[in-house]
């Protein structure tokens, strides 16, 4: 069967961060983490305290290679990526936390570094909607006539009932406010959605990728809800544990989600990386290239491509 989507390089009916770099760049884009000296409103007592009750506070995928200078975490992990992908393109990727928490002089201090690295092509900031005021957004754009910025907004649903249920400590209006302010700048937005939350049906996890689709975005990240050890939601689950969407089910609805975006939207992730150690559940996603398999042949069987429905949706 021809794939009905036109922006593909292997036949994947959604637009790839992949395509994205190979069609920019001509080469893969690399996003090397760095853990920066940021905490969380929502942590330490300004907007809530304990987090988000699924969040385990930003373990450390490389606990070897953990530097307070972050340059020097830069080079060490890009050593470790780029054996893989000796040609890629070098972004550096501000993730853990929210990494424009703190005074706008804080962030300058350590952002100016990367931007004044020219081997460094790009950079990702991961953050809140409540954590981007006027003054770092202008800071921010101003970035962007040097290199790309990409923003990293954790949304994870429109619904406020579960914001509230996850401890976000925002609401959706929150986040649209910043999507507001943000659409007439040059700084490039990326929206993280969270499927499988219990109290939240299909058409809630669909309403969410229809929504999410109309506004003023270039890419979205998709996971899948990971119950974790040392969270709130991981306490709760050992003590009685609650279903869980089947890996059938998620497929399906990720299939769908995508069908409602606009075909310009990039599809940076369709499932998470759980860290095996902390993962209490699902464990199915811990197979993510079995995921995103499945993903691919679920498209193909209810002939579904990114963009098929966006218009109906609107």
């Amino acid at each position: 069967m021809k794939n009905p989507f036109k922006y593909s390089l292997d036949n994947k009916r959604y637009l790839t961060w992949n395509y994205y770099g190979k069609s920019n760049f001509q080469n893969k884009i690399i996003k090397i983490p760095l853990d920066g000296p940021f905490s969380c409103p929502n942590r330490d007592g300004l907007v809530g305290k304990g987090g988000c009750v699924f969040c385990f506070g930003g373990a450390n995928a490389f606990p070897d290679l953990s530097d307070n200078d972050l340059m020097k975490q830069y080079y060490q992990r890009k050593e470790i990526f780029f054996k893989k992908w000796p040609n890629g393109i070098p972004y550096v990727y501000f993730q853990s936390f929210s990494n424009t928490y703190g005074p706008l002089e804080k962030l300058k201090e350590i952002y100016q570094p990367f931007i004044e690295n020219e081997e460094i092509k790009g950079i990702v900031i991961s953050t809140r909607s409540d954590c981007l005021d006027d003054e770092k957004i202008e800071y921010l754009n101003s970035l962007t006539f040097i290199k790309p910025i990409w923003i990293e907004l954790g949304l994870q649903s429109i619904h406020d009932k579960t914001l509230q249920e996850m401890n976000r400590g925002h609401n959706y209006q929150n986040f649209l406010d910043t999507i507001e302010k943000l659409k007439n700048t040059n700084i490039k937005i990326s929206v993280h959605l969270i499927n499988g939350w219990p109290t939240e049906s299909e058409e809630m996890m669909l309403q969410t990728a229809k929504e999410v689709g109309k506004l003023p975005i270039q890419a979205i990240k998709f996971h899948m809800l990971h119950i974790s050890k040392n969270t709130v939601l991981g306490n709760k689950y050992q003590k009685k544990p609650f279903e869980l969407l089947s890996k059938e089910q998620y497929v399906t609805i990720v299939a769908k989600q995508l069908s409602y975006l606009r075909e310009d939207i990039i599809i940076e992730r369709l499932t998470g990386d759980g860290l095996k150690d902390y993962l209490l559940a699902p464990m199915w996603t811990l197979k993510k290239v079995s995921v995103i398999n499945d993903i691919d042949k679920k498209m193909v069987e209810l002939n579904l491509y990114q963009g098929k429905y966006y218009s109906e949706s609107r």
